[in-house]
């Protein structure tokens, strides 16, 4: 079976495909994609020479291994699986490992005795809590996974064999709706699309949140996941959350709220940015934008396909930017703000402004440019817009999203490739 490519994850992890020092976790929202990747890797492994013998792949989440909850369980089945492997390397792939509890001593046992490259893969932010970093003793690599960006998403329907509209705007208005689930391309109408990803929010509320954090007041929960959905981009804090609760007759405490957010993230439903200040260089708490794994759990759990440019554009470079590993902050710059700040491993920024337009009037260019120009380093500065005309203004990039993520351009970072966690 032929499979899609993510090629910008893959160029991540192949320079470790080989390397049983070192666990690879692959982190994402449910459905995003993580399972095809992991199979991917091991067909490229099998294309490279390795025999398929030495390749052990583990579906936590099959018919076959589903009952397989406890660590001995698991230990037992890497064993029944591998006992034609020949001597040597071998690669282990377990998909969906947060399903069995105490899986990490196991995984860190395979790791300790040698010879295994170890792959594993989970959908919340639970597998890389404080208890995985305790008991995986050695080394581990995180490697995040998003849903399709827009180039993803035409590269999938090309490969799929599907349609491309020649107005790439049209295209991008099409992404917007559909969201960036690949499996929601297998489907024709936009209603089965939705359809689909509502599925997968039912499974996130399931699997992530009622069975493992144990939410015991569901509707309070839903009241503020709704919430958070239909305010993405918003700039936010704990007081305002609480007091537009409060006038929907939602009366829920400071450290409630805080903890159900962090559910919201934990399952990466959503992602929080804060802001940043630049003149000091710190993090600034108690305000923050929320943005969407992806845009489709906005428009499938909703009625309204209008949509809102200045959110749904920020939301979109947002999840790119982060595709690419850039930390990414709101900026503060005095009392202007500049929507992204963008940082590299290497302490690189990038500033970006993000608008439908600023062709409207002058006004609109103005407040646009006039937080970049307020910065006084050299590091790249962006505004992007849907549409527009390119413009040239005080050395500032304008780029339209349909080219700059279209074609897969970065912001003049370096890419961030891992996220590395070492034990010295």
């Amino acid at each position: 079976m032929e499979l899609f490519r993510r090629e910008n994850y893959l160029k991540k992890i192949r320079g470790f495909y080989h390397d049983d020092g070192i666990i690879k976790v692959v982190t994402g929202v449910r459905r995003c994609g993580k399972s095809c990747l992991m199979r991917t890797i091991a067909q490229e492994l099998a294309e490279g020479g390795v025999d398929p013998a030495s390749i052990v792949y583990l579906d936590l989440d099959s018919r076959k291994l589903r009952k397989v909850k406890a660590a001995d369980e698991l230990e037992a089945a890497i064993d029944d699986a591998s006992t034609d492997a020949p001597d040597g390397l071998k690669y282990l792939f377990i998909d969906e490992v947060q399903n069995v509890k105490g899986y990490e001593e196991v995984v860190n046992a395979f790791r300790a005795d040698g010879d295994w490259s170890i792959f594993i893969t989970g959908s919340n932010g639970y597998l890389l809590s404080g208890e995985l970093m305790t008991k995986l003793t050695g080394r581990y690599i995180e490697f995040e996974m998003q849903t399709l960006t827009f180039k993803e998403y035409e590269d999938m329907k090309t490969f799929l064999g599907k349609t491309i509209d020649p107005n790439p705007t049209a295209e991008l208005d099409a992404y917007i709706l559909e969201g960036g689930f690949p499996k929601a391309l297998a489907y024709e109408s936009l209603a089965d699309k939705r359809t689909y990803v509502k599925s997968v929010v039912e499974e996130i509320l399931e699997k992530d949140v009622r069975r493992r954090v144990q939410v015991r007041n569901m509707p309070v929960f839903e009241t503020i996941r709704k919430y958070i959905t239909n305010n993405f981009g918003a700039t936010t804090s704990l007081t305002n959350i609480l007091d537009d609760l409060a006038k929907q007759g939602v009366h829920i405490k400071r450290e409630t709220l805080g903890r159900y957010l962090k559910i919201l993230e934990d399952a990466k439903i959503v992602r929080c940015c804060e802001r940043f200040d630049m003149k000091s260089r710190k993090s600034l708490r108690g305000e923050q934008k929320y943005y969407l794994a992806d845009l489709s759990f906005y428009f499938a759990l909703n009625t309204d396909n209008r949509i809102n440019y200045g959110p749904v554009l920020e939301n979109i470079v947002y999840n790119y930017a982060r595709s690419l590993g850039y930390e990414v902050s709101v900026g503060r710059i005095g009392k202007l703000e500049c929507d992204f700040v963008m940082r590299s491993p290497e302490m690189e920024y990038a500033y970006v402004q993000v608008a439908m337009t600023i062709m409207n009037d002058r006004a609109t260019e103005e407040r646009e440019y006039r937080p970049l120009e307020r910065i006084k380093d050299n590091w790249p500065k962006f505004v992007i817009t849907r549409n527009d005309p390119i413009q040239h203004r005080s050395g500032i990039v304008h780029e339209n999203v349909t080219e700059l993520i279209g074609k897969g351009r970065t912001f003049g970072l370096a890419q961030r490739s891992v996220s590395l966690d070492t034990d010295h």
